[in-house]
């Protein structure tokens, strides 16, 4: 087609055309297929982004998009482009390979969060073998809650298959924080020895009371080694799977050798009375030099109930708090992903881990946790001071001793021991007090382990006439202000984060807005009728 322009009259005209060479019209319904009428706008790039950090499908997110256009034919863009674009910016993203664009990752990191720590180790090639990062938040975590820890690793968390290795605890509300991860290239003690260490670094060399873990030999050959005093406890969980797996031919039937093996772990507080049962057990079932039972006895002091008594647990026997946490990460991370992008869901699924502890802070001041008798200053005192998972079980225990008795007291110079026995429970316990000091010592060792005082030292208290809980066996990690002296800010960061915000972290705080903007004009004719911004 020519078109010419007559400078005279100043206007346009058509002089040839040749429809050969033309395409049929597309029906106004079919326009928004054209590549010319597609583009994914930079505030709908935000909105895809945010999408898929939130789970969604590429068809749900495009969904989503077509209900909030009022049609795909609205939306601008096809669920093709949408795909090209998460390719693009995946290759744009890795241009300094995966495990280039993770460290610069941390190192953005590092810049808006100065406590951030991160390390990696180089093989003999110089290529990055094991990586390790904590943020501030799991820092001050740890400096707070870091008494007992757990460490479990799972594998498929990426595309290279590397075990995750996670470090977590828990909080005075008994949900789950993260103390550090770590990427491992492999299962050996020399990467447990680097992650150990590493995670002990991070942490400015404050190690932990009690480490749980499962029964690898080498994790356990890497915390004798470098940190040889912290307690080593084996996870329960694990050691009753492997004896299915090891002995499962003695459970046919009608055998009881799993609820026996089970009692061995859990009930048996002393240490003859151990010995004389599993005796019993190798004799009963006939597994008299069975190897697995024989490995498995030689680490009893980091399993059985009558040597681990006296080891600081706060009410861990496994590493169920890891086995959760990996659960939530099998559920929400996928094992084709790239290694950055494996980093950023990880950090989402944290959060969510963390937004708990908000919701628990909420609850516990909106909802006061029932007490059983009102007038007793002593449970009125634990309401006020413990939070409520760890009232209800200090309140537990004062139930129990309800149900305790006083059978004999003796007089041994300034100490009293007082023997106590329950209705409830066979043993006798033995509850000292030291008068001089002003302290209760059980040999249940229900403080020690756990933190709060058992039915039994209650009982010694009720006898003394003491109506409160003295200040000595109020722990810290267990009161609502646990986390007092420390600088938070409101929304949750710590006070060192730096407020610099991303495209997307100023999309996510002026989308509410506008979203309520939208909402008041479409109230009125007239805030609809203007003419609409692109």
């Amino acid at each position: 087609m020519k078109i010419v322009f007559d400078r005279k009259k100043c206007t346009y005209h058509v002089s040839d055309f040749n429809g050969e060479h033309n395409h049929d019209l597309h029906v106004p319904i079919c326009v928004h297929l054209l590549r010319c009428q597609r583009n994914i706008t930079e505030s709908q790039a935000v909105e895809v982004d945010l999408a898929y950090d939130v789970g969604l499908t590429q068809k749900k997110s495009f969904d989503l998009f077509s209900v909030k256009s009022g049609g795909r034919e609205h939306v601008g863009f096809l669920p093709l482009d949408q795909k090209n674009y998460f390719r693009t910016k995946r290759e744009r993203g890795l241009q300094f390979g995966e495990v280039g664009s993770l460290l610069m990752g941390f190192k953005d990191q590092a810049s808006q969060d100065p406590s951030f720590f991160y390390a990696f180790q180089l093989d003999n090639e110089e290529q990055i073998t094991n990586i390790f990062w904590a943020d501030g938040r799991m820092r001050m975590d740890y400096e707070l809650f870091g008494d007992i820890v757990t460490f479990d690793t799972t594998f498929a968390t990426n595309k290279d298959h590397r075990p995750l290795g996670v470090f977590i605890g828990f909080n005075h509300y008994r949900e789950q924080v993260i103390f550090g991860a770590s990427l491992l290239y492999d299962e050996t003690q020399a990467s447990f020895d680097w992650v150990f260490s590493t995670f002990l670094e991070a942490h400015n060399f404050k190690k932990p009371t009690t480490l749980f873990t499962d029964q690898d030999i080498a994790m356990g050959n890497a915390i004798s080694v470098v940190m040889p005093e912290v307690r080593h406890g084996l996870c329960t969980f694990h050691i009753m799977q492997n004896a299915i797996k090891h002995l499962g031919n003695l459970m046919k039937d009608d055998s009881c050798f799993l609820s026996d093996f089970k009692a061995l772990m859990f009930e048996y507080e002393d240490v003859t009375k151990f010995e004389k049962e599993w005796e019993a057990l190798l004799k009963k079932y006939k597994v008299h030099g069975h190897s697995w039972l024989e490995r498995t006895y030689a680490l009893k002091e980091k399993w059985a109930r009558c040597y681990m008594k006296t080891t600081v647990t706060l009410g861990v026997r496994s590493t169920q708090l890891s086995e959760s946490m990996n659960a939530k990460l099998k559920k929400s991370l996928k094992s084709k992903l790239d290694i950055p992008t494996f980093f950023k869901l990880f950090g989402m699924v944290v959060s969510d881990k963390r937004y708990r502890e908000v919701e628990a802070e909420y609850n516990a001041k909106e909802k006061m946790p029932r007490v059983k008798v009102s007038c007793l200053p002593l449970l009125k005192q634990a309401r006020k001071v413990y939070t409520p998972k760890i009232f209800e079980l200090f309140q537990r225990q004062w139930e129990k001793s309800l149900l305790a008795l006083v059978g004999n007291k003796q007089e041994r110079g300034r100490l009293q021991e007082y023997l106590i026995v329950s209705c409830d429970e066979e043993g006798e316990y033995v509850v000292t007090h030291d008068e001089e000091n002003a302290t209760l010592l059980c040999s249940c060792n229900k403080f020690e382990t756990v933190g709060i005082l058992c039915g039994h030292a209650l009982k010694v208290l009720d006898v003394l006439g003491i109506k409160y809980i003295p200040e000595t066996y109020i722990l810290k990690r267990w009161i609502r202000g646990a986390r007092e002296g420390c600088a938070l800010e409101e929304d949750g960061l710590d006070v060192h984060r730096s407020r610099a915000l991303d495209v997307s972290d100023r999309y996510r705080e002026l989308w509410p807005d506008a979203v309520r903007l939208a909402h008041k004009a479409s109230e009125f004719k007239d805030g609809t009728s203007s003419t609409k911004v692109r």
